[in-house]
């Protein structure tokens, strides 16, 4: 059950997203825009509550953030002893095609080439996203302190090396992709797991991105795997806890995604006759599940045969991790189980020990529940750290 208060506050923080790319667009400054936006954001959560939401939210946000940024300008120049200018003059109620615009140019802005990959997406996450530098940390697999330096290095980066906001020049565009395209696919699993507004901008974003490069691999397997995954979204949920995959009513996903899924796959392995696309493979692993007719009848020899293609090109614990549930459907959980031990440096992602957790549970290991109770304190998102929960609660009635 969703309670008022949380609707308003995830209202709050997917506008939040919105309204601070445009104020970035207007003032020229990461830091600036986010200190105004996060001040309107306190006032939203204070007011709406008591008051009601308003009729236009985005725009009340838009104006609470700008009246901010102008005191911030206002007493820095008073500060300095120079002559305060007005901010610039903009819409207060922008359409929401010039919101959408403002968003794309804050990913390429975000993924600018004079910034690090890891930092490209850390920041995108952190803007785009509305994650807090823990959470993007988590789920880049890295230290909150770590996270926090290097964002604030890269705003730096942008400010002094006055990076433009804008959607860069056709030749520009291969030098941004794969910033762009990690970015895009971390926000959609963060929506992926709960957060609606999230996955559908990264769809619309996948797709956007698509249309720009229609012939890069990277941007076909991208909006081919974005799509896949999200012809479940019907199914993935029941009372507010996530449904695993085994268990989803597959008459209820999206068979035109899958279809329009599908054919990109095929574009996109078209267009790497030597060389495979990482996400043209995982993409091509979505279709092996969605066009199962059940869990039971999926093809587990081409879905382990694809993670091998996936490892010749990105040999990570995850990709390996994912491989090993694969080998345990098709093997037995002990032939999986000892896979996912061997990859003990994930100790601290909580999915490696929700993983533990199920194969120790068909194995019928008292050791399950304390996998579970791991995943939980590692940070799973909140759906499923409740749905673990319940089963933990099932497993320890006392």
């Amino acid at each position: 059950m969703i309670h008022a208060g949380d609707a308003v506050a995830r209202l709050v923080r997917d506008e939040g997203t919105r309204v601070l790319a445009t104020l970035v667009r207007v003032t020229g400054s990461v830091d600036l825009a986010e200190d105004a936006v996060q001040d309107a954001v306190v006032r939203a959560l204070e007011t709406w509550p008591r008051d009601g939401v308003p009729d236009n939210p985005r725009g009340w946000l838009l104006v609470a953030a700008r009246r901010r940024a102008v005191d911030v300008v206002r007493r820095e120049a008073k500060r300095l002893g120079k002559e305060a200018d007005a901010m610039p003059a903009f819409d207060p109620f922008p359409d929401p095609v010039s919101v959408r615009d403002d968003l794309l140019r804050l990913v390429f802005t975000c993924c600018h080439p004079a910034l690090s990959v890891d930092a490209q997406v850390a920041l995108a996450l952190r803007t785009l996203g509305g994650l807090s530098t823990a959470e993007v940390a988590r789920g880049l697999l890295v230290p909150e302190a770590t996270m926090a330096k290097r964002l604030t290095r890269a705003k730096q980066k942008i400010a002094q090396a006055r990076i433009p906001y804008r959607v860069p020049a056709a030749e520009e565009l291969p030098a941004r992709l794969a910033g762009v395209a990690s970015t895009v696919y971390l926000i959609f699993n963060e929506g992926y797991t709960g957060r609606v507004a999230l996955r559908a901008e990264a769809v619309r974003l996948a797709r956007l991105l698509a249309s720009l490069m229609p012939d890069e691999p990277t941007a076909l397997g991208l909006l081919a795997l974005v799509l896949l995954q999200d012809a479940r979204r019907a199914a993935r949920f029941s009372a507010g806890m996530p449904v695993l995959l085994a268990d989803q009513d597959r008459s209820a996903w999206d068979f035109e995604l899958i279809k329009e899924g599908v054919e990109l796959v095929g574009a996109g392995l078209r267009r790497t006759p030597s060389v495979p696309n990482a996400y043209v493979v995982q993409a091509a692993i979505a279709a092996c599940h969605d066009l199962a007719p059940s869990y039971s009848e999926t093809n587990w020899d081409a879905v382990i045969s694809w993670y091998d293609v996936l490892l010749s090109i990105q040999d990570t614990p995850v990709v390996r991790l994912n491989r090993a549930a694969a080998v345990a459907e098709r093997d037995g959980p002990a032939a999986g189980l000892a896979l996912v031990d061997a990859l003990a440096e994930l100790d601290d992602y909580p999915w490696w020990h929700a993983s533990r957790a199920e194969l120790l549970h068909r194995l019928g290991s008292e050791s399950a529940t304390d996998a579970l109770e791991r995943a939980v304190e590692t940070g799973l998102p909140d759906a499923h750290a409740a749905h673990l929960r319940v089963r933990i609660q099932k497993e320890n009635p006392g």
